[in-house]
C-alpha cells in the first residue's frame, strides 16, 4: 500500500513540507542553548487514507547547542493487522549552521509484517551523500532513472528537510516560509519540492494537547530528479498533481514551523497526516532563532 509506506518519508520528507525558511531579524540564524539544557519537540501524527484511519506516526526533536537528533516512529494496520500492517522507524542527527541544518546521519527501517523489510543508512559529508547503506540491496527495477554522484551535493534527508528548515520570528503565519524549494535524497530517490503560498488559515482545536492558532498552507509540487521509473503511476500521480499540500504551524517558543497537516493524493485516494498532539519542552533559548 504506497501510502502508509511512504507516510513517514513524506512527513519527513518535508515531502510535503517545509523549504528553507527565511528569518525575519537581522542576526543570522542560530542555534544556542544554555549549558546542560536542551529544547525537546514532541509531535503526534494521525494518519488517513480516504476515510481509513491507518494509525499514527510520533516525531521527536532534540535540539541541543549546534546539534539536533531526531526520531519518527509510526505503525499502521486495517483491520488490527489482518488485512495491511507496516511499522516504521526513521532518525536524522547533525548540527544547525547559518545556511540551514546540515545532516550527519539519516537512517530508516521499516517492516510489513514480515514478508518484505528493509534498512537504510546514509552519512553525510557538509552537505554532500558520502555513504549509503540499504540490507537488502536489491538491484534498481529496469528502467529506473539512475541517480549521478553530482545530484547528491548540496540535498537533505527527510527528516531535517522537512522540520528544520521553515523559519520564521514571525508566528502569525509567516507565508515567507512557502517561498521555497527543498532538494531532497531519501537514500533511493532524487526529487525537489517546490513551495508556493496558498493561504493563512486560523486551526481550531478542543483537545487541550492539539495546536489552535495560525497556519500557513503551502502549495507543493514534486519534481523527480533521478532514482524512479518514469513510468510509475504513482510518480507520475504525484508530478502532474496540483493539490499536494502542507500546513506549517509555528513552535510556541522558537521560530520554527512544522508541518500542521500534509495533504497528497495516492493511487488509493488522498492521504493525511494531521498533528493531534503536540509538546514542547526544555529551554525557551535551546531553540532555532
Amino acid at each position: 500500500m504506497w501510502a502508509p509506506r511512504h507516510s513517514l518519508s513524506f512527513v519527513a520528507v518535508a515531502a510535503l513540507t517545509l523549504g528553507l525558511g527565511p528569518t525575519l531579524d537581522d542576526e543570522p540564524a542560530r542555534a544556542e542553548s544554555p549549558a546542560g539544557s536542551a529544547a525537546r519537540i514532541i509531535a503526534v501524527y494521525q494518519v488517513n487514507l480516504g476515510r481509513l484511519n491507518l494509525g499514527n506516526f510520533s516525531v521527536t526533536t532534540t535540539l541541543r547547542g549546534e546539534g539536533y537528533e531526531m526520531r519518527g516512529e509510526g505503525r499502521f494496520s486495517i483491520l488490527e493487522g489482518l488485512v495491511f500492517n507496516w511499522q516504521g522507524v526513521t532518525s536524522s542527527s547533525g548540527k544547525v549552521t547559518e545556511a540551514g541544518p546540515e545532516p550527519d546521519t539519516y537512517a530508516s527501517s521499516y517492516s510489513d509484517g514480515g514478508k518484505k523489510s528493509e534498512r537504510l543508512k546514509m552519512t553525510f559529508d557538509e552537505g554532500t551523500v558520502e555513504r549509503i547503506s540499504i540490507v537488502p540491496n536489491t538491484r534498481p527495477h529496469p528502467g529506473t532513472i539512475p541517480v549521478r554522484r553530482e545530484q547528491l551535493e548540496g540535498v537533505l534527508d527527510p527528516m531535517s528537510g522537512a522540520f528544520l528548515t521553515a523559519r520564521s520570528a514571525n508566528p502569525n503565519a509567516d507565508l515567507n516560509v512557502c517561498n521555497q524549494m527543498l532538494p531532497v535524497f531519501d537514500g533511493r530517490a532524487r526529487f525537489d519540492l517546490v513551495l508556493k503560498p496558498k493561504k493563512r488559515v486560523m486551526v481550531q482545536n478542543q483537545a487541550r494537547t492539539s495546536y489552535s492558532g495560525p497556519a500557513a498552507i503551502c502549495r507543493v509540487k514534486f519534481i523527480p530528479i533521478a532514482g524512479y521509473q518514469p513510468g510509475d503511476p504513482g510518480i507520475k500521480m504525484m508530478t502532474q498533481s496540483n493539490e499536494i499540500e502542507v500546513w506549517l504551524m509555528p513552535v510556541k517558543g522558537t521560530q520554527m514551523y512544522v508541518p500542521y497537516r500534509i495533504v497528497l493524493p495516492t493511487p488509493v485516494g488522498y492521504g493525511t497526516a494531521v498533528v493531534t498532539s503536540i509538546q514542547v519542552a526544555g529551554s525557551r533559548r535551546a531553540s532555532i532563532d
